[in-house]
């Protein structure tokens, strides 16, 4: 009889051992997958960024016009660069890490030093350093895992169309400090710093966001909040995703063969307790929802990253002035290479009804 308790305990004692065994394991991998997806310098060790970017390429539409078109906007912006005039500069976020960007002002500007944090003083009542020729501003929003330089092709275009550019790194990326990629979250209240900066050089900025992937769903979410300034007149964007849930979702089952249920819901409390914010608030569609920012939804109808059918949803949702362009035979982010001509003159035949 007192051998059966014994076994008994035993085998309770087993259970809870297999149990604790069993629940720190899947601690350890739901930290890994948040690494993984999430930290540059994690992702960077096990060669994910290598992986993203082969696997990316090999999705994109492999067309001779595409190639084409992206060669000759590569060489024209280089040519450009040679001779741009250009500046780096600096915004601390709120939760203290340096975020880099470069301006490309127009002629006759005279911005302030690099170094910019939003503790400083704006320039003093009367004092505008930028020229008086128009108040047209871009802030250029790259992708996931993406840098800035990718948008300097849209840098020269709106350059050449007289806006005045600011293309930053987004947290964690490029230059910009950070312990997690933001999916548009962190990224958004970023980029209201931006804004910020924007009106320390002109208070009568009137500045359009153009944002690719992640950087669209960025700019979307900004218009969704109350506090954006009305000097933001219009968005561009460009293959933007839904909301991050589903993305991450979307992706732990294509990269890491794992169920969405529970590892999602598990990685978003992982992602609160060490990044400070859930996958479930950055949601782009609530965003619309509540903007009332002019856009303009683009997206590649052959896109293998972000289905196109996302953006329809965005456009349907939107409650604000809006208009869509689909692009045929076009993948992830490569509208404006593959129908470049359609792609500009939409834009600003947009912003000149916008602005």
């Amino acid at each position: 009889m007192g051998g059966r308790k014994i076994n008994r305990k035993m085998a309770v004692a087993v259970i809870f051992s297999l149990m604790a065994m069993f629940l720190v394991c899947y601690v350890f991998l739901v930290n890994f997958l948040v690494s993984a997806a999430l930290v540059p310098s994690f992702m960077e060790r096990l060669k994910a960024f290598e992986t993203i970017t082969e696997e990316s390429y090999a999705a994109q539409v492999q067309t001779s016009d595409i190639e084409e078109n992206r060669q000759k906007a590569l060489r024209e912006t280089a040519a450009w660069l040679e001779t741009a005039s250009r500046q780096k500069v600096s915004v601390q976020s709120e939760d203290g890490y340096k975020l880099v960007a470069e301006t490309f002002p127009l002629d006759g500007d005279d911005l302030q030093e690099p170094e910019y944090t939003r503790q400083r003083e704006c320039c003093e009542a009367g004092e505008r350093p930028v020229g008086e020729q128009n108040h047209k501003w871009v802030i250029l929003l790259h992708g996931y895992t993406g840098w800035k330089e990718e948008l300097y092709p849209f840098a020269y275009w709106y350059h050449r169309e007289g806006y005045r550019v600011l293309a930053p790194d987004l947290r964690c990326q490029g230059e910009s400090e950070g312990d997690f990629i933001g999916m548009g979250w962190t990224d958004h209240f970023d980029g209201m710093l931006w804004i910020q900066y924007i009106l320390s050089q002109d208070e009568n900025a009137e500045i359009v966001l153009h944002g690719q992937s992640m950087g669209a769903a960025t700019a979307l979410m900004m218009t969704g909040e109350e506090s954006l300034p009305e000097n933001v007149k219009a968005v561009i964007s460009d293959c933007a995703y839904t909301d991050a849930y589903s993305m991450f979702a979307e992706k732990i089952d294509e990269w890491f063969g794992l169920p969405s249920f529970p590892f999602v819901n598990s990685a978003c409390l992982a992602l609160r307790l060490r990044g400070g914010y859930n996958l479930k608030d950055a949601s782009a569609l609530e965003a619309v929802r509540k903007s009332k920012t002019p856009t303009l939804f683009i997206h590649g109808e052959e896109d293998a990253m972000i289905s196109f059918r996302m953006t329809v949803e965005l456009y349907e949702a939107a409650t604000a002035s809006k208009e869509l362009l689909i692009v045929k035979n076009a993948g992830h982010a490569q509208s404006q290479d593959k129908e470049p001509d359609t792609y500009y003159e939409k834009i600003h035949i947009f912003l000149e009804k916008t602005l």
